[in-house]
């Protein structure tokens, strides 16, 4: 089984060519993120659940998000008009400004614990939901060559809402469909539980 997934892991990262390959500069991404300060913060620690913390996530992948929210790839009410006028290189510089931030820590529930532990370690083979770390790592900080993003320190309402989105299909910008069919698999409880775990990672 662990065999299987690692091989399926592996071709499936091969497989994989971010859209856009973020070679940005720090010190002009800071001043690009100025107009991205009132929800993200300045720093990229988002001061509300409702908006991802920025800061630490992978530049490839945040420039690739930026790309599909101007494409319609990641349909985002919010972010399609802020994303609508930025080149390339403007999407590469604020991926390297917010890479080069530190993610403020966070602190796992105690009464999601133990179920966000087991699913993210370890899945669950009955429904077919493979662990978390296979991909995002035992650390949750992810893997940048493959597009895969960091997760550790993330408010779990915005993971909670990323994930119901890819079990309804209403984000799809995922390769291969793969977080549609996880999330599809998982239950309420679940959710709320793994959402939890990743937010106490370090």
């Amino acid at each position: 089984m662990k065999r299987s997934l690692t091989i399926a892991v592996l071709v499936t990262t091969l497989g994989m060519t971010p859209s856009v390959m973020a070679a940005g500069d720090v010190n002009a991404g800071k001043s690009k993120a100025m107009v991205c300060a009132a929800c993200h913060g300045a720093d990229g620690n988002s001061p509300m659940d409702m908006y991802p913390k920025l800061a630490g996530q992978h530049e490839n992948y945040i420039a690739k998000q930026l790309a599909d929210f101007q494409s319609g790839a990641r349909e985002n009410a919010m972010m399609a008009p802020m994303a609508a006028d930025l080149s390339e290189q403007d999407m590469a510089d604020l991926g390297a400004f917010y890479a080069s931030k530190q993610t403020s820590p966070g602190a796992v529930s105690e009464a999601l614990l133990e179920l966000g532990e087991t699913l993210y370690r370890a899945g669950n083979r009955e429904s077919g939901v493979p662990a978390c770390m296979a991909c995002h790592g035992p650390n949750g900080n992810g893997v940048p060559a493959a597009g895969w993003p960091k997760l550790s320190g993330q408010f779990p309402a915005y993971i909670e809402a990323q994930l119901h989105a890819f079990a309804k299909g209403e984000r799809n910008n995922d390769v291969n469909d793969m977080m549609r069919d996880i999330a599809a698999k998982m239950s309420e409880a679940e959710i709320k539980a793994v959402s939890a775990y990743v937010y106490g990672l370090k």
